[in-house]
């Protein structure tokens, strides 16, 4: 576990306290725009209601592999597992994972969000270790994990090549990595760029740049050689009649890869 949690997902404040996220994975900019949001995270209608509306379908795939994988069932299933998210956000997915019985830990490059993450957190009565820090420092204090999640992160930072490397390395014996982002695809640019962010105005326009969205051959390819086992892409698509999001074999805009450690 990272040094900011114990095995059952308490905080330590002196490792919380620690400096500021530092890594070459950052761009600047993102994380510039994401700490200006910070604040309005738990907002199902402000600027991530598209996660709001997401979040079912990210929380049922991942539920679906976490059983297959540990062989366990039912809410608090997961104790005595770790488990990291890897911008983190305001917490949206490691809340409902601390839920699970996972011992979690939350990283982000935005001491803003993780500032927005920890009191969302502890208004909720959850123990989940939240620090400003990339993967690149947590890496680098040997730290591992049953469970590592990048999701809709990795369109996001400089280098997605060394930024998955590193999150792999974090992946204990028999845990995996899931990842979730974009497909490079005219679909993706239509749908995931020009429709969600000037049509439908889901997000902020230029959330998204559409040349650094990675297609499933590719994370595949950034993830040989580092003992895990790939599989994927699994594709979550768009409802507009119900108005909700579910998982699909079409990989074309949104999809999961998943690599498992023997």
């Amino acid at each position: 576990m990272v040094g900011s949690s114990d095995g059952s997902g308490a905080r330590n404040p002196q490792t919380e306290a620690a400096s500021a996220a530092e890594g070459p994975s950052i761009d600047p900019a993102d994380v510039a725009r994401f700490s200006a949001q910070a604040a309005e995270w738990w907002d199902p209608k402000g600027p991530f209601a598209p996660l709001h509306r997401f979040n079912p379908a990210r929380l049922a795939f991942l539920r679906d592999r976490f059983e297959a994988r540990f062989d366990r069932r039912g809410r608090g299933a997961f104790e005595g597992l770790s488990l990291i998210d890897v911008g983190c956000g305001g917490g949206l997915i490691a809340e409902p994972m601390r839920r699970l019985g996972f011992a979690v830990t939350g990283v982000d490059a935005s001491t803003e969000n993780v500032g927005t993450a920890r009191a969302h957190a502890e208004q909720m009565g959850l123990n989940i270790a939240y620090r400003a820090a990339t993967a690149e420092q947590v890496a680098a204090e040997g730290r591992t994990f049953d469970v590592v999640l990048a999701l809709e992160i990795v369109e996001h930072v400089v280098d997605p090549d060394a930024f998955l490397k590193t999150c792999a390395s974090m992946v204990a014996p028999g845990g995996l990595l899931v990842v979730a982002t974009l497909n490079r695809t005219l679909k993706s640019l239509a749908l995931g760029k020009v429709m969600a962010e000037y049509v439908l105005r889901w997000v902020p326009a230029g959330t998204h740049d559409w040349r650094q969205f990675p297609r499933p051959e590719e994370v595949a390819a950034m993830l040989e050689g580092t003992g895990l086992t790939v599989s994927g892409p699994f594709g979550v698509a768009y409802d507009p009649l119900n108005d909700r999001w579910d998982q699909s074999a079409d990989a074309g805009v949104n999809f999961f890869m998943v690599g498992t450690r023997g």
